[in-house]
Order: structure tokens, then C-alpha cells, then sequence
């Protein structure tokens, strides 16, 4: 109920804006090393912008040039339903919703997900910020007892302030939030995904769990879903992983994702390797294999879980370009799956490219093949038509119509996995059937998203939806333009 002046309240636009901005800055003082990736991340980005005019042309096109200094996304795990239903009403005052749903036991994570974001055009050329969301998966703990004691360390953890909800009650009963309000929220909000050094289970339960997997101990152990990466975008992943094995940065050995490619699909992902991190655990016994410091009726043990990513992303594929997409991924990882150490890289990268030059490698094919969402707009010599009822295609052969990329703003199951892969020191634990298609021992997918969905308060958006919707639109306005011209 906005009874009151508008010019007092705060746009959902520019919160979300200065949620990130107060992240990053955070995640920098707290994992300095971020900083330097940021520093490279810029130096690409601009070299890239120079060295391909066509580029910067066509993210100007499309209202996506000033989102790159801007774009990040943050991962986060959490523990127990309620954790989650209230992490999407955080989100949803920032303007982020919950789009698509993903179940990472797939490929041997315990855990299922859906990425925060926003989905209106404007408020993604704003600031498209993104937090890919875990929730634990308790019945993929196949210890009983180790359930039992997780659910009972989780069932009296809050990870949010009483002033933190409280705001946000506000926000939903005012439908925003004003001026001093605004800036409680986020430092606030901040706070939840903040690193504690200290653990909240003793160093033997946190061993157990880790043994269970080490994602578990990651979400268990600890008093808050701390931000374990955040994520800025990159026009030139390629030149990033290089300058960091340049710098002596400890970066993993492949990019997840599609290979190098003239026209990038989809979402390319790397990172420097997660950081070994003091811990606090309260009221452990030391052991006599472990090499710690006691004091205080505290063991100083260690955590690795927080990292460097960064990211590039492609046009957004439509399901038939992404089943395209998981076919060809799954057909090189059932010839060879790349190790978390990195000792097969070049074999794998060398696969990988083999394979995906069946995959179409410019607009126009992926255009015409429905691989692939574009955006349509107006040239300058729209204007200029003669003649009636010309169709979109005749619009673009006469350069009267022109169609630029509609970037993918979501996540990859298996992109997640592998850099889980490389930070966590686990397995993929993936499973093929005959013809190379990864599958799970765990097929009651659709079930879990119902459970995952009810947890969540609601059902995710689905971003096919969302494509769809931008293609569609931007078409619609083109034909319109052309339709009233000769009215």
C-alpha cells in the first residue's frame, strides 16, 4: 500500500544495485585475491571492447554495455526449508526472483538449487545481479545418525537478524522501502552471507560430516550461509584464465562450460581454487593425527569451500539448442571426464572441441535453426520501406531489421558440479547410460521440485518463459514499427 510520496521510497533497482556493490566490497576485504580478479577481469574486458568495435555495437544494441562493469553473481548454501522461503523474501525486496530449478545429485552433489535474479529487460540492463541458491539435500545423508545430529544443529540455527526480518515485513506490507529503511536493509542483509571463523560443531562432528561430503560440512558447520564466490563477468574468459596463470594465481585447469567458440553460448566458467581458512571448532578433542593449536577450550582446525570465479556468458539457447548442448556435453564426458587436479586438461579441451563443431558456430545458423534467442530492433534505415506486408525475414534481408543475442542469465548443472569439483576436492560422481547421456541414480526429479518449490513458497520461473517473452516482444514492436508505417 504506496500511500505515501513515491520520491521517498527506494527503487527495487538501485537496492539491488547497492546490495551488490556493498557484496563486493565485502567479499573483497574479506578475500583479497577477489580484488586482483576484478583488476583482470576489467583489463579483459576493456581489451576486448577495443580490439572488436562489432561487439561493443551490439551490446549497445541491445541496453547490455554499461551491465558488464555491474554484472556479478554470488553463490550460497543453505541448510533447512525455512532458510530458504526466507532468503527468497530477502531477494524478492531487491527485486530478484526465483528462476529455474536445479538438482545437482545428477551429478553427485547433495544438494538442489534455483538462481535469485531479476526478470524484467530494464532491471537487468540495470543490474543484473544473481545468487545461485543451494538448499541441502537431508535424504541424500545416508548416515542415520549423522542425519539426526545435522538436523538438530540446523533446526536451532538463524541465520537472520530480528531487525533483518522486520524489514522485510515492512517492505512487504508498504511495498518498499524508504530512504534510512534502504540502507538498515542492506547492511543488514549484508551480514547473512558474511565468513564466521568459528564453527558452530566440534572438530570431530565437522570431520564426520565432511566424510559424508565435504558440501555438507560446509553447510552445517557454520553459523551462516556464507557467500563461498562472487562472480564478475567477462567479455574474454580465455584471457582471464591466462593472465591469472600469468599472475601464478591457482586457477582451475579447464573452463566449465561450451568450448571457445566465435559466437559464445550459453555460460563459460572458471575460478581460482578455494582458499585453506582458519577455524574455530568449540570444545573438540584434539587428535593425535591432526596438527592444531589448542587454547581456550578451542581447536584451530581448517575450512576450504570459498573461492574466485569468473564468468562469461553467451546467447541464451532454446530447448532445442540446450538439448543439442547436454547431448554433446554428455557424448565428451562419456569419452572422458576432466580431473579435478587438472592432469587431463588439454585431452578433455581437445574432446570438447572435437565434438562441439557440430554445434553451429554463427547467429545467423543458430538463428535459423532455432538454437538460439535473439533480440530484434530497428536499423537506421527502417524508415525507408517501400511496399507492404513484408515479412520479419524479408524485414532482415533488407537491413530493415537487424537481431543481436539475448544473453543467457541462467546457470549449468554441470558447470556448477565441476567447479564444486575443483573447490571441494570431490568426484562428479556422474553416471552414463548407453549412448553417453549422464544420468542419476536418483530419478525423482520432478518430486524433488515440488518439495523444493514448497520449501520455497513458491514455484521458480521458468526461464524458457523469459526468452520466449524477449524474442517474442521485440519481434512484436519491429512488426508494429513497420505495420503503422503504412497504415
Amino acid at each position: 500500500m504506496q500511500n505515501e510520496n513515491l520520491k521517498n521510497w527506494v527503487s527495487k533497482d538501485k537496492l539491488r544495485k547497492d546490495f551488490s556493490a556493498a557484496m563486493s566490497a565485502m567479499y573483497q576485504n574479506e578475500v583479497p585475491l577477489y580484488g586482483t580478479l576484478i583488476e583482470l577481469v576489467k583489463h579483459a574486458n576493456s581489451g576486448m571492447l577495443e580490439k572488436h568495435p562489432e561487439l561493443k555495437e551490439t551490446l549497445q544494441q541491445a541496453n547490455n554495455l554499461n551491465r558488464i562493469s555491474e554484472e556479478r553473481h554470488g553463490a550460497i548454501r543453505l541448510g533447512k526449508a525455512s532458510e530458504l522461503f526466507h532468503i527468497r523474501r530477502l531477494f524478492a525486496v531487491i527485486g530478484m526472483e526465483a528462476v529455474g530449478y536445479y538438482d545437482l545429485s545428477v551429478v553427485g552433489i547433495p544438494v538442489h538449487s534455483t538462481a535469485f535474479r531479476p526478470i524484467d529487460n530494464h532491471a537487468l540492463s540495470i543490474n543484473p545481479f544473481r545468487v545461485f541458491t543451494s538448499l541441502l539435500r537431508m535424504d541424500l545423508i545416508e548416515d542415520s545418525e549423522l542425519l539426526k545430529e545435522a538436523n538438530d544443529i540446523l533446526i536451532n540455527r538463524n541465520i537472520f537478524s530480528d531487525s533483518l526480518l522486520s524489514l522485510i515485513d515492512l517492505a512487504e506490507q508498504q511495498g518498499g522501502l524508504k530512504d534510512d529503511q534502504a540502507k538498515n536493509f542492506i547492511m543488514e542483509a549484508v551480514d547473512v552471507f558474511r565468513w564466521h571463523d568459528e564453527a558452530q560443531v566440534d572438530q570431530q562432528t565437522y570431520q564426520r560430516l565432511k566424510e559424508a561430503h565435504p558440501l555438507i560440512a560446509d553447510v552445517v558447520s557454520f553459523k551462516g550461509p556464507h557467500i563461498n564466490h562472487l562472480t564478475p563477468a567477462t567479455l574474454d574468459i580465455d584471457e582471464v584464465q591466462f593472465s591469472m596463470s600469468a599472475q601464478n594465481i591457482d586457477a582451475k585447469a579447464v573452463v566449465e562450460g561450451p568450448p571457445t567458440r566465435q559466437c559464445p553460448i550459453l555460460l563459460r566458467q572458471t575460478s581460482f581454487k578455494a582458499l585453506q581458512e582458519a577455524v574455530k571448532f568449540p570444545n573438540a578433542i584434539e587428535s593425535e593425527n591432526t596438527n592444531v593449536n589448542v587454547s581456550d577450550d578451542s581447536v584451530i582446525g581448517f575450512h576450504t569451500a570459498r573461492f574466485g570465479e569468473v564468468e562469461q556468458r553467451g546467447v541464451a539457447l532454446t530447448k532445442t539448442g540446450q538439448q543439442l548442448y547436454d547431448q554433446l556435453l554428455s557424448q565428451t564426458r562419456a569419452r572422458i571426464i576432466p580431473a579435478g587436479d587438472g592432469s587431463n586438461a588439454d585431452e578433455y579441451v581437445r574432446e570438447l572441441e572435437q565434438v562441439f563443431i557440430n554445434f553451429p558456430d554463427t547467429h545467423q545458423a543458430l538463428r535459423e535453426a532455432q538454437l538460439a534467442y535473439y533480440f530484434y530492433s530497428l536499423t537506421m534505415d527502417a524508415d525507408q520501406i517501400n511496399g507492404q506486408g513484408k515479412s520479419l525475414e524479408e524485414l532482415i534481408e533488407l537491413g530493415y531489421v537487424r537481431f543481436d543475442p539475448i544473453i543467457y542469465e541462467d546457470f549449468l548443472p554441470v558447470s556448477a558440479a565441476g567447479i564444486f569439483q575443483s573447490n571441494l576436492s570431490v568426484g562428479l560422481g556422474n553416471k552414463t547410460d548407453s549412448k553417453g547421456r549422464v544420468v542419476s541414480c536418483d530419478v525423482k526429479t520432478e518430486t524433488h521440485q515440488i518439495d523444493f518449490e514448497q520449501a520455497l513458497g513458491v514455484d521458480v520461473v521458468d526461464m524458457y518463459k523469459l526468452y520466449e517473452k524477449q524474442q517474442q516482444q521485440s519481434i512484436d514492436e519491429c512488426l508494429q514499427f513497420f505495420n503503422t508505417l503504412h497504415s
